[in-house]
């Protein structure tokens, strides 16, 4: 099945080989994480942090795979947190790097083990500053705010705008106006904002503007600037040349040390997920695959976000001679992965190959319907695969009970 090349950026890993050359001893579903894509994105990052003197994080809502954080920590300069969990992760398993933690809120059991493993720490609202801020000062960590600079440059999935007109998340002027007085102010280092997905250094430049026009005058107050993470600078259209210029511009303009936190660049590209196809069934003119793989358990992003996820050899509908939707195994009508056109007719045993799969998938993966948890499997450098987890029916029980 698919024996042409496919040469896009989400399968060039593959180095001309097919996934049955390549994949077809595992079984599947299994996710696959390829430790060249990672080094590829991680020596363009770098090249970034070396060009600037900025400061690039991972962050963990994307990608926690830490088997590979020893790779990364080559690169990177620290990990990013969204609570005490992620944050512990990353104090653990990228020993001796930075480790940032934002939240929305923060929960009075936790924030005292927090503090053992965060050396920033940024808070989302004055009121969650004011309770939190100094105790986190007193036990010396580097103090942020999150702000909201009212600037939306995203469309099609508003889901994950943080500008959006109801959007949690961030400060506005307005708020700071009424709420931080001189006392909340004295208690911070730096800014935080993230406003981007998915997009390219021009959105960034917009955001930029806005932030300077809402909160220019805070700024050379602050010890550092930190722009969020949405950045596809692993992207082969993505323009690091702007990018490189906005970092300095506002590093020389605010005097400020500068951070990022994407963590679609970091893994961008660099994982798969594999499957094979379990039955064929028939709906007036709709052929449908059925797969092990579920769209809502294994690729809940595919759902959320709604996308379409890239897919060895297929050829696009309009193009393509046989026409399949891809579904998969659980009780749920819409787990529906997406319409796909091939060259090839899909036969009962083929390995299909989902592409850019490292990313919100093995963090955000579920067992719902008792849908095992597929493996992960490392893709040496060297092009060896070694197995990395041993998921069974003990991963499903133990969530729910004793």
């Amino acid at each position: 099945m698919m024996g042409t090349v496919d040469y896009r950026p989400a399968f060039r890993l593959l180095q001309e080989k097919t996934p049955e050359e390549l994949f077809s001893d595992l079984p599947t579903p299994c996710y696959i994480i390829d430790e060249a894509g990672l080094q590829r994105n991680g020596e363009i990052l770098l090249s970034v942090i070396k060009n600037t003197g900025c400061k690039i994080l991972l962050a963990q809502k994307a990608f926690s795979n830490y088997d590979f954080y020893p790779l990364l920590s080559g690169y990177l300069s620290g990990t990013e947190a969204s609570g005490l969990y992620e944050a512990r992760l990353g104090a653990e398993k990228m020993p001796g790097k930075e480790v940032h933690v934002f939240c929305a809120a923060y929960r009075d059991d936790e924030f005292d083990e927090l503090l053992k493993y965060a050396d920033h720490i940024v808070f989302n609202s004055p009121g969650q500053l004011k309770k939190f801020g100094q105790a986190a000062k007193d036990h010396g960590k580097s103090i942020g705010l999150r702000i909201n600079p009212q600037c939306s440059t995203q469309e099609g999935h508003e889901i994950y705008d943080p500008c959006s007109c109801q959007s949690r998340l961030g400060t506005t002027r307005d708020v700071w106006n009424e709420q931080m007085t001189g006392d909340l102010i004295g208690l911070l280092d730096g800014l935080h904002f993230h406003t981007l997905c998915e997009q390219n250094s021009d959105a960034l430049k917009l955001t930029l503007e806005a932030v300077e026009e809402k909160f220019g005058d805070i700024l050379p107050q602050m010890k550092w600037l930190n722009m969020g993470g949405g950045h596809h600078i692993t992207r082969d259209n993505y323009d690091i040349a702007l990018l490189e210029q906005l970092i300095t511009d506002a590093q020389n303009k605010w005097n400020v040390e500068v951070y990022l936190e994407p963590g679609e660049a970091v893994a961008f590209n660099a994982g798969f997920l594999a499957s094979r196809v379990l039955d064929i069934v028939q709906n007036g003119d709709t052929r449908i695959a059925i797969l092990d793989v579920s769209a809502a358990c294994h690729m809940p992003d595919v759902i959320e976000m709604p996308y379409l996820p890239p897919l060895y050899g297929e050829t696009g509908i309009k193009s393509g001679k046989y026409s399949f939707l891809l579904a998969g195994p659980t009780c749920l009508a819409g787990d529906v992965i997406g319409q796909y056109g091939f060259c090839d007719e899909l036969h009962i045993g083929d390995l299909l190959l989902f592409g850019d799969m490292a990313i919100y998938s093995t963090c955000k993966n579920n067992t719902f319907n008792g849908m095992p948890l597929p493996d992960i499997w490392r893709k040496t450098i060297h092009g060896e695969l070694e197995k990395l987890t041993d998921f069974g029916y003990e991963d499903f029980k133990m969530r729910l009970g004793k």
